[in-house]
């Protein structure tokens, strides 16, 4: 790809604005602990949900959608699909009980839930093993594929080295906003990139089908490839073909039923977590801590998929000889027959957007555990909140040094993930049940985090269970997931209850339902605890089907039946009517620390 000087002076000023942001925001973020890590708990909804669905866009994901649609079609995107069922339990059943514990990161929930020196081993551990090598995993990642990117996009860059160089001073200017601003910079300029980086991605969708010779010619090529594929269903059904090698009925059957609420994985934490947790403790109160992570899931579920999978579908029909099907992405726009080069900068400057808006955030909500959790907790407590705003900028940097070393030895992005995801398998239960019922000690979550742990290594590396092969996959998860859910109630049951003192903090503070916590309800008599279950599991069904019908309506229409897709939308938002009717007449609840309404 040639880049004009014009190209370049628009990718120039992409950079000035972010650092613009960073300089706006740098005083009001650097007032306070609360500040730079949680935005002072007052941010709007739309704000911090859209900054979640900017941290999800990374510059790997439409690469490895086009890889996942290459191999498996389009349902081959139920590997993530399916993590929509965990996503909207946070939205109903979790994000207000977060916003309610008034932590600064979902770590020190530790302490706050548990007490003891077990309390604080699992919060210091968590602290480290989170905000060092797991953060640094992803980050290496996300690294890595933008080193792919731009060795294809600027052929001068020869060696993973030579690009990686150059990675290092985006993410020195990534580190740089972070610092400098803390959470709020993350926020406003995932605002920023996510309308840059999405409107490309519409753009090069459009041009791709064009090139690809428009729609119904690209999918009659496509049903022609269907012949070429040995068995392995349609590349264009949106549900696996449960007879194919690749999504037999077992693997099928552990995403549906399993994996989205048994596996902690980062991002799609059964119950919470992660830098979601983190966005709903920065929202200004209950009801706009549920209305972000309900816009994070209709964006990233409903709305953003179909740009990604055409233009992969295209660069099938574009490249069908390519042997890294990953790079088709890449490949349709260096390619000057499919993407207009006057538009290059702007492209190279919307790649840019997808890496940092999920660096920003990586880096910012790894610093919070390194410094809140452990540097505060364990080496350094009662310092000024100046001291730690210092710190945490410091851990900023370091993250952003120490994660590009773990790149350059980095090999594999699907390797790093499916590392993630087996070793979190077991542990979703314990991280839900947590908060509904009062047995559940810190040696619950510990137990629980050791056994996946364990089982996970010794199927992967002892009994060579390669995950890689679906059915693999599908036991190892469901192995480890029993193993798991048995070794922990039975250590719950023979350890020692927490402290009565601190199940009554908790409950008087956070207000889960009372059906689970019955000695601990009876002596908070004076909480009056929600008793709107059933209406968060109707709420819950009815936005999976809303967003699912969503986004499956809109492909039938995009694919040409318009009938189809139009019963589809006209379903989803009878569900979504529902959600509406749900919450409206509930009167958006916002309660007081005492358990009273106060508005």
């Amino acid at each position: 790809m040639h880049l004009t000087w014009f190209d370049w002076a628009i990718v120039a000023a992409y950079f000035a604005i972010n650092l613009g942001i960073g300089l706006w925001y740098r005083r009001k973020a650097t007032g306070s602990t609360d500040e730079f890590f949680v935005g002072g708990r007052n941010v709007s909804w739309w704000l911090a949900g859209t900054s979640m669905v900017a941290t999800t866009f990374a510059a790997d994901t439409p690469l490895a959608v086009t890889g996942i649609v290459a191999a498996n079609g389009i349902a081959g995107n139920w590997v993530w699909w399916n993590m929509l069922l965990s996503s909207m339990l946070t939205v109903f059943f979790f994000a207000r009980l977060w916003r309610r514990a008034g932590v600064q990161t979902d770590v020190e929930f530790a302490e706050l839930r548990y007490s003891g020196p077990p309390a604080a081993f699992l919060r210091g551990f968590r602290a480290l093993y989170l905000g060092l090598p797991i953060n640094c995993i992803i980050l290496g990642w996300v690294n890595l594929a933008m080193v792919k990117i731009l060795m294809m996009i600027f052929p001068a860059l020869t060696t993973k080295l030579s690009a990686l160089m150059v990675v290092f001073a985006i993410m020195g200017v990534t580190a740089l906003i972070s610092t400098l601003s803390g959470l709020w910079g993350v926020l406003v300029t995932d605002l920023f990139q996510f309308v840059l980086k999405m409107g490309m991605v519409v753009v090069l969708a459009i041009f791709s089908v064009r090139a690809a010779g428009g729609m119904g010619p690209m999918m009659e090529k496509l049903r022609a490839l269907d012949a070429t594929r040995g068995g392995t269903g349609s590349i264009l059904s949106f549900m696996p073909d449960l007879d194919s090698a690749w999504m037999p009925m077992i693997t099928f059957f552990v995403y549906l039923g399993v994996n989205w609420w048994a596996t902690w994985y980062p991002g799609a934490e059964p119950g919470g977590g992660g830098y979601v947790a983190q966005r709903i403790f920065s929202a200004k109160d209950e009801r706009h801590s549920l209305l972000a992570t309900l816009w994070f899931s209709i964006a990233h579920y409903a709305i953003r998929p179909w740009p990604w999978i055409l233009t992969a579908l295209a660069s099938l029909v574009l490249y069908p000889t390519l042997k890294d099907k990953e790079s088709g992405f890449v490949k349709t726009i260096i390619d000057p027959a499919v993407f207009p080069p006057a538009l290059a900068g702007v492209m190279v400057a919307a790649f840019a957007a997808a890496y940092m808006s999920t660096v920003a955030t990586q880096l910012n909500w790894g610093a919070s555990y390194l410094i809140n959790d452990f540097y505060r907790r364990f080496v350094s407590p009662g310092r000024a909140d100046a001291h730690y705003v210092k710190a945490g900028q410091w851990a900023t940097l370091g993250l952003m040094i120490f994660s590009c070393g773990v790149t350059y030895y980095q090999d594999s992005i699907s390797g790093a993930w499916k590392f993630l995801m087996a070793i979190g398998a077991g542990t979703g239960s314990v991280f839900i049940l947590r908060w509904f019922w009062w047995r559940i000690n810190a040696w619950s979550e510990v137990s629980a985090m050791l056994t996946s742990f364990v089982v996970s290594m010794i199927l992967q590396f002892g009994l060579k269970w390669n995950t890689e092969d679906p059915r693999a996959f599908a036991w190892t998860v469901l192995v480890t997931v029993l193993c798991s859910n048995v070794v922990w109630p039975v250590v719950t049951l023979l350890t020692q209850p927490e402290k009565e003192s601190v199940l009554l903090a908790f409950y008087r503070r956070v207000r889960p339902a009372a059906a689970l916590w019955g000695p601990i309800a009876r002596k908070a008599s004076d909480v009056r605890p929600p008793t709107d279950g059933a209406a968060n599991l109707r709420d819950w069904v009815a936005g999976c089907v809303m967003i699912y019908l969503t986004l499956f309506g809109t492909g039938k229409i995009i694919f040409g039946d318009t009938t189809g897709g139009l019963v589809l939308l006209v379903i989803a938002a009878v569900a979504g009517g529902l959600v509406y009717w749900d919450l409206s007449r509930r009167g958006w609840k916002v309660f007081d620390d005492e358990g009273g309404s106060s508005k």
